[in-house]
């Protein structure tokens, strides 16, 4: 079974069963709407779809305009717009303009570069869909091509106005080791964010489905659960136990990685010493200063929630380089 919310696989399965298929992708669109640039609608020759490029405000415009493209098997771009009435109808405050792109599969969008992409999605690869508006082909290009758009994720068309990059990046997903206190509204601010939360402690009467209900907990050594979970580019580490025996086995683990965001709980003296015990384990200074500790923006926070909320402004303006 496809997971439907994989919508090119989803599109590269309905075609390799046979029927006919149009992906419909938003290219540009109002600053309000509910659904980003890069959102999909994958439509079939019998009219079935799956995802959304509106609210509702135009998906059946769209549908028809997919069904005559998979007719003629060209692509086009469909401009609407949207009244302030029928805006605020689907929840939104004004209207505006929507672009949507309606592709072929076979046709407008050949067989192999979707074979690339759903492949390159599969395997946590970072990829860009790019293809120009007026006259096409489409291609794939990484994230030397586009570091500013995959660091942002940020699909939309280029200052030529006609390239239009869609950004197909690997899950975010945030590591925390140590099921504190500070850890459970971490983890809420970490999902409400876009990351998937996983915690790692050994001590059971810490990682307990009682304290962290419905959450992934492992309950390895932590250097051992970082290898399994195979941490890259888009995973932050935050580690909060307090115990070297628990967070340095994660923090050497962490920094053999290309993890974008590791920060430690502790005070200045207590990062001092995790330092030298680095040093002594061979760390090099560039690695080591690889380290956000004491953790999180400084904003003068002390209670759990407040030290949760300088930790996930730390991290996303690590990952958007906002600082």
């Amino acid at each position: 079974m496809t997971d439907i919310t994989d919508l090119p696989a989803l599109a590269l399965s309905w075609h390799r069963a046979g029927r006919s298929v149009a992906i419909a992708t938003v290219v540009q669109t109002w600053g309000s709407a509910p659904r980003s640039v890069g959102s999909q609608l994958v439509i079939d020759g019998d009219g079935a779809m799956e995802g959304s490029v509106s609210g509702g405000c135009v998906e059946g415009a769209v549908i028809v305009e997919a069904m005559e493209a998979l007719d003629d098997g060209k692509p086009r771009v469909l401009d609407f717009g949207v009244s302030d009435d029928e805006a605020f109808a689907v929840g939104l405050a004004c209207g505006g303009e929507i672009k949507v792109l309606v592709e072929p599969v076979g046709t407008a969008v050949p067989v192999p570069i979707l074979e690339n992409l759903v492949a390159a999605r599969a395997q946590a690869t970072p990829i860009a869909y790019v293809t120009d508006l007026q006259d096409g082909p489409p291609a794939l290009a990484g994230v030397d091509i586009y570091p500013d758009r995959f660091r942002l994720d940020r699909s939309g068309v280029e200052p030529d106005g006609r390239t239009f990059v869609a950004i197909h990046n690997p899950p975010l997903r945030m590591i925390i080791v140590g099921a504190v206190h500070i850890a459970q509204p971490l983890v809420s601010m970490a999902r409400a964010c876009g990351y998937a939360p996983t915690l790692i402690d050994p001590r059971g009467a810490f990682g307990s489905e009682a304290r962290f209900p419905g959450e992934t907990i492992l309950d390895d050594w932590p250097d051992e659960a970082l290898a399994a979970l195979k941490p890259d580019a888009r995973t932050a580490v935050v580690t909060l136990t307090h115990d070297p025996k628990l967070d340095d086995p994660a923090i050497m683990a962490a920094l053999r990685t290309d993890v974008f965001y590791l920060g430690c709980l502790g005070s200045t003296r207590t990062h001092a010493k995790r330092v030298a015990r680095l040093e002594e384990a061979g760390f090099a200074p560039a690695d080591i200063a690889r380290i956000h500790a004491p953790v999180g923006m400084d904003i003068g926070g002390r209670q759990p929630a407040e030290i949760a909320v300088s930790v996930m402004a730390e991290v996303i303006a690590t990952l958007r380089k906002a600082t």
